[in-house]
């Protein structure tokens, strides 16, 4: 936004030396408050004027106990350059959470006219956003839902059960499909659900917990899997990877079988896989059940396809897809819908 080329292309006189500076310092509300960058404190202590609109801006306390005087005004860009300009002199604009839409608008028209001489322009942020910095935004809104809404407020983890499954599903079938939109919002599904269950279990009168613990939890158990990243073992292939997480957990769950921890809800094919690997991981020569029926010999397909590193799960909902296009197809050649004989 320097007006030197636009003087020079009008005759105007070129800026001077020394023409003030004007200093826009954003910061992040994902931060604590007085958390502000080492250029930040510099030209707050350095400016002759730091103004701020908002009369409640969180970091005001902050730069009080640092003895830095902050105005409460709105100035316009007219004022602050006229401020700035005459005695180059500096001052610190402290943007609220809205932006400054009309005081950059303003800049903008009087530096774009080409007739104006306009101090140095700086967008200076005084805190940054650390990566999933907007998970403190989900958790908040999460919080004022579960105040305010009348349907939240009231829910338990057994009413949101089923939503867990369900997300779980549509996610599986974004990756599947390959959609990456798709696959962004459903990851953002799967993760309300667990923000969603730790909110709830934060209102329990017996045994609360938060996000915070629950976060603190999978990273400690990250940690402890991963000696090779965060200690001093080593495992430099994938397979070298799994058995020593495989010991790491035996050694945490100290399980009495292999079958301990396999949920049997899941559905019928992932659960045969399951028990299989589990099997297989531990060496147990452990026969197959036979018996008559279709049951007996999904269960052996879906242990054969295990032992072939197939997910006999994935493998049939990819042909029961194909089976679908089949339909699909077969529909659009005869050329109609399908009645329900309803009138």
């Amino acid at each position: 936004m320097n007006a030197d080329d636009s003087a020079a292309d009008t005759g105007a006189e070129a800026r001077p030396e020394g023409t003030g500076r004007l200093v826009l310092l954003t910061t992040s509300h994902r931060v604590a408050p007085g958390l502000l960058s080492w250029p930040a404190w510099q030209i707050l202590r350095a400016a002759d004027r730091v103004l701020s609109a908002d009369p409640d801006h969180p970091q005001l306390p902050y730069l009080r106990e640092a003895d830095i005087e902050v105005e409460t005004a709105a100035p316009t860009a007219r004022e602050l350059v006229d401020y700035c300009v005459p005695e180059a002199r500096t001052a610190v604009v402290l943007t609220s959470a809205d932006g400054e839409s009309a005081l950059t608008d303003g800049l903008a028209r009087l530096a774009g006219s080409g007739r104006e001489t306009m101090p140095d322009l700086e967008l200076l942020p005084g805190s940054y956003d650390l990566p999933g910095a907007r998970l403190l935004d989900l958790v908040q809104v999460m919080d004022q839902i579960r105040a305010e809404c009348p349907w939240s407020s009231v829910r338990t983890h057994r009413d949101l059960a089923k939503y867990g499954i369900e997300e779980a599903y549509e996610l599986v079938e974004a990756i599947e499909e390959g959609d990456r939109a798709e696959l962004r919002e459903e990851l953002g599904d799967v993760l309300l659900q667990v923000v969603f269950h730790a909110r709830i279990a934060q209102d329990d009168p017996d045994e609360p917990f938060s996000i915070d613990d629950v976060a603190g939890t999978i990273v400690e158990k990250l940690l402890h899997r991963h000696p090779h990243v965060f200690g001093e073992a080593d495992a430099a292939t994938p397979e070298e990877v799994r058995a020593q997480w495989l010991r790491t957990k035996a050694e945490e769950k100290q399980r009495e079988s292999v079958t301990e921890g396999v949920p049997l809800a899941q559905p019928g094919l992932a659960l045969a896989a399951k028990l299989a690997s589990r099997v297989r991981s531990a060496g147990l020569d452990v026969a197959p059940p036979t018996g008559d029926g279709i049951g007996y010999e999904l269960l052996a397909m879906a242990i054969r396809a295990e032992a072939a590193g197939v997910d006999p799960e994935a493998a049939l909902r990819a042909a029961a897809r194909a089976y679908r296009d089949a339909v699909l197809a077969v529909e659009g050649g005869a050329g109609q819908g399908v009645s329900d004989g309803s009138a």
